[in-house]
């Protein structure tokens, strides 16, 4: 009588699984909208800041789009793009107490979720290099309009520091957790980095 063993049959079914999750995460962008406006008011904030002076002679003009760009963008991260593309979401709610409290949720990954449910490793690198790359960009625009004395660019480029400096702390404390985590996280990655030193010294020596 044919026997079969149901512990093999369950990790050939767990790994058909993953495999078939990993592969999902890798296909092709499952929400081209969403990861098209992710970028493109911020994209286009920074291109206008930029190119004003070229595009128009009217500081007021480009001040309102700056900031109207500047603003949809902070909306749309913070609403739609963090949800659909990373499975993250942070926002403010005040208690019964009239005590306000920040919320920062994370959609945890798992083989028992739909792959449809998953988000690619291509939306995942779109979300986070413009959540990164455009508030560093930001930064550098506020010190070059503090050295160049650019007094009235200087409440347009720390708008921009603000509204996506923002969007980056929460979706930061999403993917990370809390304070103690982040600290945390902190302390082993200078851990390691002080490991490896002193571990190629010796090997120097």
């Amino acid at each position: 009588m044919l026997m079969l063993d149901s512990n093999d049959d369950e990790v050939s079914l767990f790994d058909a699984e993953e495999d078939s999750a990993r592969n999902s995460r890798k296909s092709k962008i499952k929400h081209p909208i969403a990861s098209f406006f992710h970028l493109f008011f911020r994209v286009s904030a920074t291109l206008i800041y930029l190119l004003c002076e070229r595009l128009s002679n009217s500081f007021i003009a480009s001040m309102v789009t700056i900031i109207l760009l500047l603003s949809c963008d902070f909306w749309t991260v913070k609403n739609i793009t963090g949800r659909l593309m990373v499975g993250l979401r942070w926002w403010n709610q005040v208690d019964d107490d009239g005590n306000s409290h920040w919320v920062f949720e994370s959609r945890k990954g798992s083989v028992k979720q739909l792959p449809s449910s998953l988000p690619s490793d291509s939306e995942e690198r779109i979300f986070w290099l413009g959540l990164i790359i455009c508030p560093v960009l930001w930064i550098i625009f506020t010190f070059t309009a503090l050295l160049s004395f650019n007094i009235k660019w200087l409440a347009v480029v720390i708008m921009g520091v603000v509204l996506q400096g923002a969007n980056l702390y929460g979706y930061v404390r999403c993917k990370v957790g809390t304070r103690t985590n982040l600290k945390n996280m902190a302390t082993s990655y200078l851990g390691k980095r002080f490991f490896k030193q002193a571990v190629s010294k010796q090997e120097g020596s």
